[in-house]
């Protein structure tokens, strides 16, 4: 296996616009290419650009008629057809978004064969991790699910375990419906409580299918207001068993950034530092129970300036094996390219001040009284007992 690094760029990914106003500003996108190379990151990965996903690909998961309706949406913006989710506030059409979702898409199925190949170890796609698009709709800004159509791959190449794990404050409700009753694919979502949070999903009860697939859905319900050390603590409190359980043989993860105490579409408290924790973790996982195959997306992110480009560039630097350190200063050329782009003031470091994140383990013992303790055993408890596990 190749020890290489990828990292998925095309500049025709920032089209996937939603238009002025929308939170999913693809400034973040360039800003934080913008900041990798102002770290000189591209030298320790091969950046690559893959082909968009073709139809026959867009099918392993998605339904053939909402794909004709992408397609017609995108030629005609003004006839979108809202019964697939499309022209509606949360996922406006416009002109050529089939193509820049195809071709984000493309992103992440191109890291998927990569790393199955052995053509790279680690890829990461942090345009990708769209992962609320539904077999037949559009849903919370995502057209295609990437997620999902890059472990349909592995499995169409021949994995027969695939691991996602989902850190997102949004459950990764898309990716788990598409696998819901596939045992070959295990999805492990943390995110803010579906009582608080869109999509509304994402409930400990959501364990998985019947049979084989039981226990093949974990999720981790976590209490408005959670900050780093309870993020954390759940983390490792769940997370690492059931890989260690499930074996993988590849390890897909998405890394969207708004579980951060200033993005503005979410209440969780998260600072960057437990973000590049997490990132660390996961790395460390795909190489004690995947033999280091690691594909890392994005996701969700809506403070596009302060937050989303320095998560992302610590991203690629764990996955390059080349860790940005969190007190370095922050290289000038990027704040202007920031300012210029943006008129906004640029972070001064790759740190919120908290490296290093100190939590406490869940094997230290727990507090049944304590909210964020109460969701981590909701979720040991509802899926330990299907995975043969002790909880």
């Amino acid at each position: 296996m190749s020890g290489r690094t990828l990292l998925m760029w095309d500049e025709a990914v920032t089209r996937y616009d939603f238009g002025p106003g929308h939170p999913m500003d693809p400034v973040r996108l360039a800003l934080t290419m913008g900041l990798v190379r102002a770290y000189g990151l591209e030298r320790a990965v091969d950046v690559v650009a893959a082909k968009p996903a073709g139809d026959s690909t867009l099918r392993l998961v998605h339904r053939e008629d909402y794909v004709a309706a992408v397609r017609a949406a995108s030629a005609e913006p003004r006839a979108a057809d809202q019964a697939y989710g499309l022209g509606t506030m949360d996922d406006p059409a416009f002109a050529g978004m089939h193509e820049a979702s195809a071709l984000i898409a493309g992103q992440s199925v191109g890291a998927a064969e990569a790393v199955w190949r052995g053509e790279a170890q680690h890829a990461v796609n942090f345009a990708g991790g769209l992962h609320h698009a539904m077999p037949g709709s559009a849903a919370g800004f995502c057209i295609y699910n990437d997620a999902s159509l890059a472990i349909a791959r592995l499995l169409e190449l021949g994995a027969e375990r695939v691991a996602y794990v989902d850190v997102d404050v949004h459950h990764g409700d898309g990716v788990q419906a598409a696998f819901w009753d596939d045992p070959r694919v295990l999805t492990v979502s943390l995110h803010e409580h579906p009582r608080t949070l869109f999509p509304g999903t994402g409930w400990p009860e959501e364990t998985g299918g019947t049979g084989e697939a039981a226990g093949g859905a974990v999720n981790v319900a976590l209490p408005a207001g959670t900050g780093d050390a309870g993020w954390l603590r759940a983390f490792h409190a769940v997370v690492p068993e059931v890989l260690a359980d499930f074996r993988p043989q590849v390890l897909v993860t998405q890394h969207g950034a708004d579980t951060h105490f200033e993005d503005p579409l979410a209440h969780l408290a998260v600072s960057l530092d437990a973000q590049r924790a997490v990132q660390v973790a996961c790395h460390d996982l795909a190489h004690a129970y995947a033999d280091g195959r690691w594909v890392a997306l994005g996701g969700g992110g809506y403070a596009v300036v302060d937050v989303v480009p320095r998560s992302w560039t610590h991203l690629v630097g764990i996955a390059a094996g080349a860790p940005v350190e969190p007190e370095s200063v922050i290289p000038s050329s990027w704040r202007d390219e920031v300012y210029a782009r943006t008129r906004q003031l640029a972070p001064g470091r790759m740190t919120d001040g908290r490296w290093p994140v100190q939590w406490r383990a869940w094997e230290e013992g727990y507090d049944p009284a304590d909210r964020l303790d109460q969701a981590v055993l909701a979720a040991r408890r509802a899926v330990f007992p299907l995975r043969g596990l002790l909880a």
